[in-house]
């Protein structure tokens, strides 16, 4: 595909990592000798709605151009998740970008040599605890296919959403780690009318589990109340949490407060920043979701 014959509006859409490199070089000759625009990151699994919008925006507002990553990494999905199934949206997709205001939608079709990859990224201990606990190799996947994204667009600022504080905490820790010239920052979850958080995979969700996912923001917000009225013990704000998803009959894969920084473990609020973190299954969907815990 040559780089000038897909485009959206003044939306580019890049298939292969070689039109992708003659995009930005091409940025780059716009901006004239010796300046190089500024370039903002958002990287995607696709099955875009009002949460990845609203990231996109802040791209927009943080550099001069956007590039939109598009790409289900099967390097994230275990043997039993849901690679083949995940929803996949891609005309859709590209008017949501249009509107938002990128400039470059990458859509490769692998980022990976045939036979697999011989060299990737290990995360070590902030990748077992939370959703790594039941997702062994999900956040090496995660950390492998940013660096390439990174490798690949040379972003000065990326942009990830909240709602993924894990995974926003361990690009974090690899940005500074390995001595990225990359500005990491976190966008807030983007919520439906009744505080569910908005998710690709609320997709999944029958009637009756949609009615109930909301539980899981009930929950964190149950505790977040909690906390800032004044309590500071961690297993009384998670009773308080477990007892909203015990009435909507929602057994949760974990419930934890955590250190916002480290994710370790809190026994109690301190004053430092701390936020609670619920994942539980609903039928096929797994949820996730988290909020911030100051307490006075």
């Amino acid at each position: 595909m040559n780089p000038e014959v897909l485009k959206i509006a003044d939306m580019r859409v890049a298939g292969t990592t070689e039109e992708l490199r003659a995009m930005m070089d091409g940025f780059r000759l716009e901006s004239g000798a010796g300046r190089r625009k500024s370039v903002a990151l958002v990287p995607t699994m696709g099955c875009l709605h009002a949460g990845h919008a609203r990231l996109i925006r802040e791209a927009r507002a943080l550099a001069q151009v956007v590039v939109v990553s598009i790409y289900v990494n099967p390097l994230q999905f275990g043997p039993n998740e849901d690679f083949a199934r995940y929803p996949r949206s891609f005309d859709a997709d590209v008017a949501l970008c249009a509107e938002a205001g990128a400039d470059v939608i990458f859509h490769p079709e692998s980022l990976y040599p045939e036979g697999g990859l011989k060299v990737s990224l290990t995360v070590s201990e902030l990748g077992g605890m939370l959703c790594g606990a039941s997702r062994p190799g999900h956040f090496d996947g995660v950390a492998t296919v940013v660096n390439i994204l990174f490798n690949l667009v040379q972003p000065s600022v990326a942009v990830f959403g909240e709602k993924d504080w894990q995974q926003l905490a361990i690009i974090r820790r690899m940005v500074a780690d390995l001595h990225m010239p990359v500005e990491v920052v976190g966008a807030e979850t983007e919520r439906e009318a009744d505080g569910l958080a908005m998710s690709s995979r609320n997709r999944y969700l029958g009637d009756a589990e949609r009615e109930r996912a909301v539980s899981l923001s009930a929950a964190l917000s149950a505790m977040q109340s909690l906390a800032a009225a004044g309590e500071h013990d961690a297993s009384a704000l998670i009773a308080a949490g477990h007892s909203v998803l015990n009435d909507a009959g929602i057994e949760s894969e974990y419930l934890e407060i955590r250190d916002a920084g480290s994710l370790q473990t809190l026994q109690k609020l301190t004053g430092s920043p701390a936020r609670a973190f619920v994942a539980a299954r609903l039928g096929t969907a797994r949820l996730i979701d988290n909020m911030s815990l100051e307490s006075v």
